[in-house]
């Protein structure tokens, strides 16, 4: 049994959260593979429920290095792929196959087991249309998502959202924009991001981290809530669904 389903089998109706906020779970884990065990069983758990109640899946995964092992080992998993979407929380305005494309990691993936796995950055060269067109684009999936899994970068930045001018459309833009285009501050690569809205709108939300001072990190953003200066924070401050994070020490 997973420690998802641990979690759900010890649930009383009287632990339920405040309306507006959500129901946090810490793992901690010593053992990296123990960690990556966890975690795609978990995953596989939650695509298996959303199967059994509404014969589909959506997820929203990024294909960043420290988060592949993971989703190898959940690629493995005997599901019924053929009912799973997948779609990257964030990819580069790069071609498909340059090797920082998210889609293309994710589909090299899942492909091949017969999920369905979708581009989020549309081949445009300016970030804002690219951004428009994969908004429209994830309304034609069956919205919301049934897991968005996030990591956590060391500026308190996730799902592709960062510094930058745009980052506020990313996170305070309007509640019906599930997407938008971003151009880091380095002026590094342009991309485009699932926003904070989209992710609030999931129906679990999955944290991975890496390190004790990542986990203090986060534990400082979350308490500063909508008042953080961190992505992650602002993030944390208006979900209200199912969240897990997994910690490796």
């Amino acid at each position: 049994m997973s420690k998802l389903e641990d979690a759900l089998e010890d649930f009383d109706m009287d632990d339920l959260p405040e309306e507006d906020e959500s129901q946090l779970e810490w793992w901690d884990f010593d053992d990296p593979a123990e960690k990556v065990a966890a975690v795609a069983g978990d995953i596989q758990f939650i695509i298996e429920s959303a199967l059994d109640a509404r014969g589909d899946a959506l997820l929203a995964l990024p294909a960043d290095d420290d988060i592949m092992p993971v989703l190898e080992a959940l690629a493995e998993k005997p599901i019924k792929w053929k009912y799973v979407t997948i779609i990257p929380t964030h990819d580069l305005l790069v071609p498909l196959d340059d090797p920082r494309s998210q889609v293309k990691k994710l589909a090299s993936l899942f492909l091949t087991r017969g999920a369905r796995v979708l581009p989020l950055a549309p081949e445009h060269e300016d970030y804002h249309m690219a951004g428009a067109a994969a908004d429209a684009r994830l309304r034609d999936t069956k919205w919301p998502p049934d897991l968005v899994l996030l990591g956590m970068g060391a500026d308190g930045s996730t799902a592709g959202i960062m510094e930058s001018a745009d980052m506020e459309e990313a996170l305070a833009g309007p509640p019906e924009k599930i997407a938008a285009g971003l151009l880091p501050e380095d002026g590094d690569t342009p991309l485009v991001t699932i926003t904070k809205a989209a992710i609030c709108e999931a129906r679990t939300v999955v944290v991975l981290l890496k390190g004790a001072a990542s986990q203090t990190m986060l534990e400082s953003e979350i308490e500063q809530g909508a008042t953080s200066m961190a992505p992650i924070g602002r993030i944390f401050a208006d979900l209200a669904v199912p969240v897990d994070i997994y910690v490796e020490n």
